[in-house]
């Protein structure tokens, strides 16, 4: 895997103008996935060997053999011509044709008064053409003519004699290494098998990385993990085991940090409900007003502060239609007197903690139902992410505050308390429920003047 992360760092690291195209070009090309890049180590390698075997074994072994070969042949025509030109003969030349034929394997005819044809170009890749042609010029020594082009099983030698041309046919399996296609099939059968146990094996062994990758996926976006199980190779196991136990512990903490919660929870509400009761029989008087508005406030805060910590992590996930949950805030600003415009672009029906999502867009509109006149929300549901953006015409936040009010019971005072409660929780609450779903909420500049909240997370 170094390899290709080297290979991207040096491309990415030529500042050459010519090069620049060629780095971009690897960028785009190179392999990102495991899987993939694991492949290409198990087949280029393969792939450079069986180019080397070829260009240089096959090369060497197909030029060899077509030499022996084609000197073989040659030999023979010189020796048929040999014959001709040292012994009388009968008119039609009928006992060195049969000689020909039947000892040595070629069909000849002598042409009394013959003229060789013109000469033919000679072709570019062709190693039968070029070897026949030296070893008749080195043996022979007499003008000739060769046919070696076509896909016919024979080869046509002409050869002048005086006033005669011998026209020789000879199989193209004599003066050529016409087998060697056989190696080739080996070769490429034995790579393809090669090829294919290692597709079986790599599958195997990369298919526990990705149900590893996909249960700490899953359980990022605080879904369940239950099927996930450590398997493959050992430090795969191992990465698996480490996985779950780190995951045993979050939860146990999470189940210590409800539970501690609950005790809490039950003892501050028994108090404050004890002070109720002590301000009701008080009786309705006037000294008591600011300690009766003092416990009020105490009992927001004290639930704020346990739906902040408790979040919604026990929901399950469910869908949620967008346009339903965006058409009841709709009615809520015109009921208030103010503007919510909204649209979505891609699926209505999106699949996340439907409470927990609602309490999520709920404190985001409610604080600018607050503090704007008009909102607008734009919600994109693509096939990885879905995106809300909501742009009010508020007295926005400052640049420099945007993330501070993230903090819990944070308030901003000069601008707008970002929770309607007054306890500092809302923005709080829905970072931390985005971020329970494996996304996040940040904040910007609105195009109409006032805040603009980006939630995104993965569809």
């Amino acid at each position: 895997m170094a390899f290709f992360d080297t290979l991207r760092q040096n491309a990415a690291a030529l500042s050459i103008p010519g090069w620049r195209p060629l780095t971009r070009w690897l960028r785009r090309r190179l392999p990102t996935g495991l899987y993939t890049r694991s492949l290409l180590i198990v087949i280029l390698p393969m792939l450079l060997l069986q180019t080397a075997v070829a260009a240089v074994f096959m090369e060497r072994h197909w030029r060899m053999v077509t030499e022996r070969l084609s000197d073989g042949t040659v030999r023979d025509i010189a020796a048929i011509i040999e014959v001709i030109r040292s012994y009388p003969q009968d008119s039609n030349y009928n006992e060195i044709t049969r000689i020909a034929d039947q000892t040595l394997d070629l069909t000849i005819a002598v042409e009394e008064n013959g003229q060789l044809p013109p000469p033919r170009p000679r072709p570019f890749f062709s190693i039968l053409d070029g070897i026949l042609t030296d070893q008749i010029t080195q043996q022979i020594k007499m003008p000739f003519w060769l046919d070696t082009v076509g896909d016919s099983k024979l080869v046509e030698i002409r050869i002048k004699l005086d006033q005669r041309v011998l026209r020789v046919f000879v199989r193209r399996g004599s003066t050529y290494a016409s087998n060697t296609h056989i190696f080739l099939v080996w070769m490429v059968s034995i790579a393809l098998v090669l090829v294919i146990i290692s597709i079986l094996f790599l599958r195997g062994q990369i298919r526990p990385i990705l149900s590893l990758a996909d249960a700490a996926e899953s359980f990022g976006k605080g879904q369940k993990t239950e099927g996930f199980s450590p398997r493959g190779a050992d430090e795969v196991r191992r990465a698996g085991l480490a996985f779950i136990q780190m995951r045993e512990r979050i939860e146990r903490q999470l189940e210590q940090r409800t539970a501690m919660l609950a005790g809490i929870s039950h003892d501050l509400r028994t108090i404050l409900t004890r002070f109720k009761l002590q301000l009701a029989l008080a009786g309705d008087k006037p000294e008591l007003s600011g300690m009766t508005e003092d416990v009020n406030d105490m009992q927001s805060m004290l639930e704020g502060y346990l739906a902040f910590a408790k979040g919604e992590a026990e929901e399950d996930f469910g869908t949620l239609k967008l346009g339903e949950l965006l058409e009841r805030f709709r009615s809520d600003f015109e009921m208030r007197g103010r503007k919510l415009s909204y649209e979505i672009d891609g699926e209505d029906e999106i699949a996340v903690r439907p409470n927990a999502f609602a309490r999520l867009a709920g404190n985001l509109v409610s604080n600018a139902e607050r503090y704007a006149k008009t909102l607008h929300i734009h919600a994109k549901h693509s096939a990885k992410w879905l995106t809300l953006t909501l742009d009010d015409d508020g007295p926005g936040i400052p640049a420099e505050s945007r993330e501070e009010v993230f903090k819990p019971f944070y308030r901003l005072d000069e601008a707008r308390n970002l929770d309607s409660s007054g306890t500092g929780l809302g923005l709080a609450i829905a970072r931390d429920i985005a971020r329970a779903h494996g996304g996040n909420v940040t904040l910007g500049e609105s195009p109409s003047g006032g805040l603009r909240a980006i939630v995104r997370i993965p569809a």
